[in-house]
């Protein structure tokens, strides 16, 4: 499930490529055609990321609510403005590996894409896929530059189609047509989001909810409701960098250790949509830093590290289910 960052960094590709255009609307595979003949012919005015969900909002007060769930990718093809932010990244933006592919990746070993400079936006002839899936587009993607609009490929919810940018949504858990009071009951259900919300109202609300939760800390992290965009590796890495068990109640954490948490994430969602990695680890030397661009493992502590050795103490990182989802933790350091 793409977490925080990748969301944000999705909204940022609608808004260079698609707000302000009139789209074409369809539904290739059929489940949306009714939603997709609203859209259809309306301007596109703007992008908005709250957490793991994402709000297009078009003419006459019509709105889209998107959340890609576990499966959901959006594919951007045709004469694409790659948001600078998105061109610099090592291919995997999401969950643990969002592509974003553009014209000739260079892949390190485990398949990234190795782009490592910031610039200015740059206008790409291709595909750019953002998702949570290992594999890229693949050669049954490819499509010749004189191919317009792009023949559709795999089950497509969603096709927005400009003059030059082709924007595909296939597998999401959610895609629905919102009027402005439901967008707002929505956003009201979910908890801050640094980059939406006041930061410091933000953490009030966040160490108010935590403080008198009976609920273990490792749980309140991934819900949604109490704080948003939060997913499997920033809960794990979170708690190791605080040195936090997950199996604390949330009103058994100090509230100095609560307000860390906040400040925390605050900090790594805004390292997270500005290099497109989960980068959790800190102090890096230059050469360091370069290597766990290109490797997902020489970024995280405790993510993905089950029965490897902890980097601090040396016991071995442990993986257990909580709510059905893999927690990684070392039970010496996170006492």
């Amino acid at each position: 499930m793409p977490e925080g960052h990748s969301v944000h960094r999705i909204a940022r590709q609608f808004e260079r490529n698609i707000v302000g255009h009139v789209v074409a609307a369809s539904s290739p595979q059929g489940r949306f055609v009714e939603g997709a003949a609203v859209l259809d012919g309306r301007e596109a005015l703007e992008a908005r990321a709250v957490g793991k969900q994402m709000f297009l909002a078009f003419e006459d007060d019509v709105w889209l609510r998107v959340h890609l769930g576990m499966y959901g990718a959006w594919d951007f093809a045709g004469q694409i403005v790659v948001d600078p932010t998105i061109a610099s990244a090592n291919g995997r933006m999401g969950h643990t590996n969002q592509r974003g592919t553009v014209l000739a990746p260079v892949y390190d070993s485990a398949g990234e894409n190795s782009l490592s400079s910031i610039g200015a936006p740059r206008l790409a002839r291709g595909r750019v896929r953002m998702s949570e899936q290992t594999t890229g587009l693949g050669g049954e993607g490819a499509t010749g530059d004189d191919d317009w609009p792009p023949p559709v490929v795999g089950q497509v919810r969603l096709r927005l189609l400009t003059e030059e940018t082709c924007a595909d949504l296939r597998g999401p858990t959610a895609c629905q047509l919102q009027t402005p009071e439901e967008v707002q009951a929505t956003i009201a259900k979910l908890g801050p989001d640094p980059l939406v919300d006041d930061v410091e109202d933000g953490e009030e609300r966040f160490t108010a909810t935590v403080r008198r939760k009976p609920t273990p800390i490792g749980l309140l992290l991934m819900d949604q409701s109490v704080v948003s965009g939060i997913g499997n590796v920033y809960r794990a890495e979170m708690l190791f960098r605080a040195r936090l068990n997950p199996h604390t109640p949330g009103r058994d954490v100090p509230e100095e250790t609560v307000r860390h948490l906040w400040r925390d994430w605050a900090r790594l969602l805004a390292i997270g949509v500005e290099t497109g990695q989960m980068m959790t680890m800190d102090d890096l030397d230059p050469e360091a830093w370069r290597r766990a661009m290109a490797h997902r493992d020489d970024r995280h502590w405790v993510y993905h590290r089950a029965g490897l050795p902890c980097r601090v103490c040396g016991t071995a990182i442990v993986l257990e289910e909580m709510a059905s989802r893999k927690l990684y933790w070392c039970p010496n350091c996170q006492r």
